[in-house]
């Protein structure tokens, strides 16, 4: 079996640091790509999820790699960083997703694809319109093409404060571990653990607390977000994919 994952920050896995550190993030997918490996024995996998990039990006860079590999399934998770943009056009972006996955099912690929979090009552709330005109966009697409479809919308667990990092933005490694099982669950590869396990009870947080927590975060996270955006930069400008190649995951013992 063999497994690409592409898109930008989400696949990438940032957030979810491996232990040995080295600036390398792990991630969902690499997450997944274990349990695929644990399953049958031996996978071929390969990420070419950069942060930062738009979904024009994702096509120019890694949609070719991606079809030249003609793997048997492709995870694509794209369009996020454009609705935040001032230009973000949920349909346009839909037509780029669509004449994607044609090409990606035209290989003979199974494509997985993903709708985003509700976040409905989190500080992004403002842009909720956008986010599920695309995501409707992007059920029609999956419809279309018979992909399958990680729905995110409906995983409560992920509206969890404690499913998301700092920076209020990407997922944190309880995150990312419990969308890699379900992602599994919906390529119907058993795990040992459940995703929708429920939270334990949180610590409560008083209001000075909350408040310098949310001036951490604007001052380390959504300050130089604005300032990279200002600026036309990204921060994936100097990342290079983790995992450019098809190489072999063995089963963890």
């Amino acid at each position: 079996m063999s497994l690409v994952a592409i898109g930008d920050s989400f696949t990438e896995g940032v957030g979810d640091p491996y232990p040995q550190g080295e600036g390398a993030f792990r991630g969902w997918a690499d997450r997944l790509a274990q349990h695929l490996a644990d399953h049958v024995g031996e996978i071929a996998y390969a990420n070419l999820a950069v942060r930062g990039k738009l979904i024009r990006q994702i096509v120019t860079d890694q949609l070719p790699p991606a079809l030249e590999m003609a793997p048997d399934v492709v995870t694509l998770c794209a369009g996020g960083n454009d609705l935040l943009r001032p230009a973000g056009d949920p349909e346009r972006l839909a037509k780029i997703l669509d004449h994607t996955v044609s090409r990606l099912t035209g290989r003979g690929s199974r494509v997985v694809l993903f709708t985003g979090v509700n976040v409905s009552s989190g500080y992004m709330r403002g842009t909720i319109g956008l986010f599920a005109r695309y995501y409707l966009n992007v059920r029609a697409i999956a419809d279309r093409y018979d992909c399958l479809l990680v729905d995110q919308w409906s995983m409560d667990v992920l509206t969890d404060p404690r499913a998301w990092d700092e920076d209020r933005l990407h997922m944190s490694p309880e995150g990312h571990r419990r969308l890699a099982l379900r992602v599994a669950e919906v390529l119907g590869v058993p795990t040992a653990e459940r995703w929708d396990e429920p939270w334990p009870e949180a610590e409560p947080v008083s209001w000075s607390e909350a408040r310098r927590e949310d001036l951490h975060w604007v001052r380390e996270s959504l300050g130089p977000w604005i300032g990279r955006r200002l600026t036309g930069r990204s921060s994936g400008d100097t990342v290079t994919a983790k995992r450019p190649e098809l190489t072999p995951l063995t089963r963890d013992r």
